[in-house]
């Protein structure tokens, strides 16, 4: 396959040297200083034939194309504008030499004629001595034409300056370092195509494109820009020419696209709007490429106006002033000198450029073609002739002609030209592509002639800028934009729940509690909110919680760290009391030094109240309950100990003497205090160690409020604590009930057990309201709990005492007890 290239390539170029093939018009070629090379398409391949010899391309075998040559003459209007300027190049002259370059693998002979320096080539031949025969080129039109000769030129660094090459691999300066275009890259206009295919919230779109290198770099385009878009392309095909349009235009249909991006040269588009019109494909949005968006026949196919709507991209048109007169003014010259024609054909120096339809066209067909590429063909023109001035070194006497001018001098000077060409401005990027300036137009195909409306723009400079004007689009058979989606848009708060392969096909599902959708980030997820917010059942968005915590401030708080308060002093007082009277018969029998100690504790106990008010923290919740369990739990010793104690006195000393005597001995009391006390200070620590109180945010129970709470810790821990506590006090109550009939100065018994009794129900409630209703105020009512049991055996064994000392001394003195414990005796002895 290499060879038969090389030597078709070889055959051509020596058919190109040795054989002249006429040429039948002057305005192929023009001498000057510096010449200029113009590939155009003059004539267009329908078909491909398979060639068996190596020869070229007869271009004029095949169809003539009339918006080209249009192109060929806005070149030539070009230069002979900047031959008459005064200020561009003043004493230098342009000339070129034009080719028809209708294929792109077999019509190297123009290339070849360009690249040549005297009729010869020398591949080796250092750029600073190598001069071709042209300085730069403009042309040829499409990607796989460029594609296939750019590395001939490129391989010199002769300024490629394109006007209708598109694809995005050009940009590419380590392929191709020269090679510069005037319209923009398809980079650009998938950019725009994507831009409206937003704009109106379709995302299900078929792509049709052709075989070669514009089509397929526009898809994979495509397929790059609209990934993270939320465009689904539905429907893809390139194709040839021989291809089943009516199939492909059939599967569209079937699957309910209403958008079909057709990204083809004209021939291909040409083929499928009128396979659309022949298959009644009815009721479409057709999104036209730069190629065929302005074409000037297919407007005028009968039945196009029942395909829907054809939206246009082009090129922001500019008119060229002075091009109709050129155009005008050539003509009648090319008529008068037609007669010369044999004259013409023994002076051309060039090859393959038989044109027998280029002198039929009259002005007014060449002036109402296409006008899509004529300002690229234009400012091509004028880039490489603002290069030239800078090497040139022009001003206003004049250009330095003694200057050696090289092709890779001019490269340098068109990256930093910045210059304006009727009324925009020039200017390249890095990779030598230009600004963007693009129109949305629409097609009127309803009024004779038809007629391009502009509804939108699309630029880059001096910023990116895109807008079209919606009141101008009266779409086909509706007034609303057409819908072309795979599934109807979820309303707000509900997910998409993708379904088969493409993403825009889903269905929906409301969000549940906490959690919301954010279109934006993510329309197929239900993010959660943060532990701060909270939100409803098909939410969009998350509200804020209030913080809610018992605070000093409150009625409520106010009213228990007052109670607190007076219970506090109270013990400080009786505790005075009990000091004050320490030696009497009746703190002696409530046990002495053991009521200072209870006293103590349930002072202790009193102060832990305060700690469950204001903004929990660690050390808070850490002291508010410890503190407490500890402290009322040394004091239910003491209770416990002391109901044994009066038990042991009266009952145990007389059935069990010498027990009682090893306990009065070795202060058994003190030792049962001390040990119950330590394995409750041993509990005590292992649960605030293991798994400590510690302040959270209750985000659960009020979906509107974070509740700052204490966790309770280690539920086996705490339940070793309590259970010791609880215990202790079943034991004062066994006890308490063993001597309900002793003295009474002695009985205790009921003072006791309504203590604990109280104590009991106190924590019953707390904890069957702490388990059932959640409320920040539970946390209130554990300070209450710890209010009222220390409440329970103040008055039920603190304050009775209290008041006979106060109010009657007289049973507080030896004798009254004694007396007691004599008629008691005496009680028991009858008995």
């Amino acid at each position: 396959m290499c060879l038969s290239s090389i030597y078709i390539f070889l055959v051509g170029f020596t058919s190109c040297l040795f054989f002249k093939v006429s040429c039948t018009k002057p305005e192929f070629s023009l001498e000057g200083d510096y010449l200029l090379g113009g590939l155009f398409p003059l004539h267009e391949i329908e078909q491909t034939t398979p060639l068996f010899t190596p020869e070229t391309t007869e271009c004029f075998r095949h169809s003539f194309s009339k918006s080209f040559y249009q192109m060929l003459q806005v070149m030539r209007f070009a230069v002979e504008e900047i031959n008459n300027s005064t200020t561009l190049l003043p004493n230098v002259s342009l000339g070129y030499d034009i080719f028809d370059h209708c294929s792109n693998t077999k019509n190297f002979p123009s290339v070849l004629s360009f690249i040549s320096n005297n009729g010869s080539i020398k591949p080796k031949e250092e750029l600073n001595n190598y001069r071709p025969k042209v300085i730069a080129l403009t042309g040829p039109y499409g990607s796989s034409r460029t594609i296939t000769i750019a590395p001939l030129i490129t391989m010199y660094l002769i300024p490629m300056v394109n006007y209708g090459a598109a694809s995005y691999a050009l940009s590419n300066k380590l392929k191709y370092p020269s090679f510069v275009r005037t319209s923009p890259c398809n980079k650009n206009l998938i950019e725009m195509i994507v831009h409206i295919i937003r704009w109106f919230g379709w995302n299900w779109v078929a792509f049709l494109g052709s075989q070669d290198d514009y089509s397929s770099d526009g898809l994979k385009l495509f397929t790059k820009y609209i990934s993270k878009t939320g465009i689904c392309l539905a429907y893809q095909e390139a194709l040839s020419l021989n291809a089943n349009y009516s199939q492909t235009l059939q599967k569209i249909d079937l699957l309910d696209i209403k958008v079909i991006v057709v990204f083809a040269l004209t021939q291909y588009a040409s083929k499928i709007i009128k396979a659309a019109i022949a298959n009644n494909i009815q009721d479409k949005v057709w999104i036209a490429s730069h190629t065929w968006a302005m074409d000037q026949q297919l407007p005028r196919e009968p039945g196009i106006g029942k395909i829907g709507t054809i939206i246009g991209i082009t090129e922001r048109l500019l008119s060229l002033p002075g091009f109709n007169e050129f155009v005008y003014k050539d003509r009648r010259t090319t008529y008068v000198n037609h007669n010369e024609e044999s004259d013409i054909q023994n002076k051309s120096k060039t090859c393959n450029q038989v044109c027998d339809n280029c002198t039929l066209m009259t002005a007014k067909d060449i002036i109402n073609e296409n006008p899509t590429f004529s300002f690229a063909v234009y400012s091509a023109i004028y880039t490489i002739a603002h290069a030239l001035h800078k090497v040139l070194q022009c001003d206003m006497n004049g250009c330095r002609k003694n200057t050696v001018v090289k092709p890779y001098m001019l490269m340098g000077e068109i990256k930093k030209l910045d210059f304006p060409l009727n009324g925009r401005q020039v200017k390249y990027d890095v990779d030598y592509d230009p600004t963007v300036n693009y129109a949305v137009v629409l097609w009127h195909t309803d009024v004779n002639p038809p007629q391009f409306e502009m509804v939108g723009t699309y630029d880059t400079y001096p910023e990116v800028t895109f807008t079209i004007n919606n009141s101008l689009l009266p779409w086909h058979n509706s007034d609303s934009v057409p819908f072309s989606n795979c599934s109807t848009e979820c309303k707000d708060g509900f997910k998409r729940q993708p379904e088969g392969f493409h993403s825009c096909c889903f269905t929906c599902k409301k969000c549940q509690c906490n959690s919301y959708v954010d279109y934006s980030r993510d329309p197929y997820t239900c993010f959660p909110c943060a532990a701060n917010e909270w939100s409803d059942e098909g939410s969009t968005t998350c509200k804020t919680r209030s913080v809610v915590y018992l605070q000093f401030t409150e009625i409520s708080s106010i009213a228990v760290m007052v109670s607190a308060t007076c219970l506090i002093i109270l013990l400080i007082a009786i505790l005075c009391l009990f000091a004050y009277n320490y030696n009497t018969p009746l703190v002696r029998s409530a046990g002495g030094s053991m009521c200072l100690l209870m006293l103590i504790c349930l002072i202790m106990s009193s102060i832990s109240t305060f700690f469950f008010l204001g903004k929990p923290t660690f050390s808070l919740c850490l002291l508010r309950n410890a503190i407490f369990s500890f402290f009322f739990t040394v004091c239910l010793s003491c209770l416990t100990v002391r109901s044994f104690q009066i038990i042991c006195v009266f009952k145990m000393a007389a059935q069990f003497p010498k027990v009682h005597s090893l306990w009065v001995k070795h202060n058994g009391q003190w030792l049962f205090i001390a040990f119950s006390s330590i394995i409750h200070l041993i509990s005590c620590v292992i649960w605030m160690t293991v798994s400590p109180d510690k302040p959270i945010a209750d985000s659960w129970t009020f979906k509107d409020q974070l509740m700052l709470i204490c966790e309770m810790g280690n539920t086996i821990t705490l339940a070793i604590v309590v259970f010791i506590s609880w215990f202790l006090g079943f034991l004062c109550l066994l006890f308490s009930y063993m001597g309900r009939d002793l003295p009474k100065n002695y009985n205790e018994a009921k003072s006791i057990t309504f203590s604990l009794i109280l104590y009991y129900l106190t924590w019953i409630v707390y904890f069957t309201a702490y388990l059932s209703v959640k409320s920040k105020y539970i946390i209130l009512l554990n300070a209450m709990a710890q209010i009222s049991s220390i409440n329970g055996i103040l008055f039920g064994y603190f304050i009775p005492k209290s008041y006979i000392m106060i109010f009657q001394p007289q049973k507080n003195t030896p004798a009254y007890f004694q007396t007691s414990i004599q008629n008691y005796t005496q009680t028991i002895s009858r008995t």
